[in-house]
């Protein structure tokens, strides 16, 4: 729809590409400490199998350990991920990417430390127990030279850790405020908070919550279920900025009592801004 008193080319440009959309996830898919009926062993094909229904062409992990990550790979030929542990290396959680190889090329990656010390692996400060950190890269789309840039975290989760859980959002604010003003960004994690909190309003001043400005929403607000399927907070989010989200999701799939994970994965789609086009 051409809007009154813009010229045309104006017109084009602000209206999103909805032509070729980018679906993100964002999925904490349970560290393999269970032993009883939730034990990884029982979860992981239907896990594998949620995602390659939805076919995301990215989606940050969180928990996510090295075995895991190998068997997710075995089971989604089509994805590559990338990561490293939250204490460096291979050992502990990791905030895995995995990305469809046929869609997305990486040009740039890495991770940071949410402490005083960002760039030492397995550093802690503001005195919550665990490592925690951002693993994030710029990817380009193959089919049109898009590019964005995606961070994925998980947040300190005990109730005395909202304190850090500020401190954590104020370093990645300040990093994203380093990157190019207009280059797209995605944020997905694990906030362990409810969008009513002080890290929610620091991230949600540079970036927007896809389901709160989404115009399509589907499935239940909440996210942490617990194995039970009775969610009762929202503390997963896509979060973006550069790009217009198209829809989101909370996803429920199980079968029978069995769910893939204690948490709902998000999914989100969004447009590129159009390209300009060329003046007559």
């Amino acid at each position: 729809m051409l809007l009154i008193g813009l010229p045309l080319a104006q017109a084009l440009a602000a209206t999103p590409d909805t032509s070729a959309a980018l679906k993100v996830m964002s999925f904490n898919v349970r560290t393999p400490a269970d032993t009883n009926e939730n034990r990884w062993e029982n979860r992981r094909d239907l896990l594998a199998r949620v995602v390659t229904e939805q076919a995301p062409d990215v989606m940050g992990t969180q928990e996510l350990v090295k075995r895991q990550a190998d068997d997710l790979a075995a089971r989604l030929p089509q994805y590559a991920w990338f990561g490293q542990g939250r204490r460096g290396g291979d050992e502990d959680e990791h905030m895995g990417v995995f990305y469809r190889k046929d869609r997305l090329k990486v040009l740039d990656s890495g991770d940071f430390w949410l402490s005083d010390t960002p760039e030492v692996p397995g550093s802690i400060s503001w005195g919550h127990p665990l490592p925690r950190m951002v693993t994030w890269a710029r990817f380009q789309r193959i089919a049109d030279g898009r590019t964005f840039v995606l961070y994925n975290t998980h947040f300190p989760y005990r109730d005395q850790d909202e304190a850090a859980r500020v401190k954590c959002a104020q370093l990645i604010a300040q990093r994203l405020k380093a990157l190019p003003a207009g280059e797209p960004v995605v944020l997905t994690g694990d906030f362990n908070t409810t969008p009513d909190s002080a890290p929610h309003a620091t991230l949600t001043a540079l970036l927007h919550d896809s389901w709160e400005s989404a115009p399509s929403r589907s499935g239940p607000d909440r996210t942490f279920h617990d194995f039970t399927g009775t969610p009762d907070k929202r503390i997963d989010w896509i979060l973006s900025r550069g790009l217009q989200p198209l829809s989101v999701a909370t996803l429920t799939d199980h079968d029978g009592a069995r769910y893939p994970s204690d948490h709902f994965p998000v999914v989100a789609t969004f447009a590129f801004p159009a390209r300009a086009s060329a003046r007559p």
